[in-house]
């Protein structure tokens, strides 16, 4: 029987992720996922956050894991994720993820298919497209593998 849901929060929540993405993005010059003490001060500048230096000092420490100076894409939204509340997204998303064969792009009506047919679960195909949208950085109507994965496994 398939299982019904309700995602309106919970791709809210996903939209500030989204927001997160795009931040780091628009401050990583070189578009090689890792930000700089510099680069991550000026993110959390324009979040409306005013940190010391040794804040950001000590977030960098937090999250440079490997100790190279820098913080991934992948770091910088687990510290920053920890606290939302995705409910029954995460897992939604997760299985998703796991039954998508998909090579190139992820859209709406793709989502809507493994979810329904290959994992039971009850959501609408407007219910996807607004998974799509709180996830579509560029626009397009579709979603990069790439950066589904990389919100997924943010979540």
């Amino acid at each position: 029987m398939a299982q019904p849901i309700s995602l309106s929060a919970e791709t809210e929540t996903l939209s500030q992720v989204l927001g997160l993405v795009e931040t780091f993005r628009a401050f990583d010059s070189d578009n090689d996922g890792k930000i700089t003490a510099a680069e991550l001060g000026g993110i959390l500048g324009s979040l409306r956050y005013n940190p010391s230096e040794e804040d950001v000092r000590a977030m960098m420490q937090q999250g440079d894991t490997n100790n190279d100076g820098f913080l991934s894409i992948d770091k910088f939204l687990e510290m920053n994720t920890k606290s939302m509340e995705f409910g029954g997204l995460k897992n939604v998303l997760k299985n998703a993820f796991e039954a998508l064969e998909v090579d190139g792009d992820v859209t709406a009506e793709e989502l809507y298919e493994v979810m329904g047919d290959d994992l039971g679960f009850e959501l609408t195909l407007h219910d996807c497209q607004g998974i799509i949208a709180s996830t579509d950085i560029d626009g397009d109507g579709a979603v990069s593998y790439d950066d589904f994965k990389l919100i997924v496994n943010s979540l």
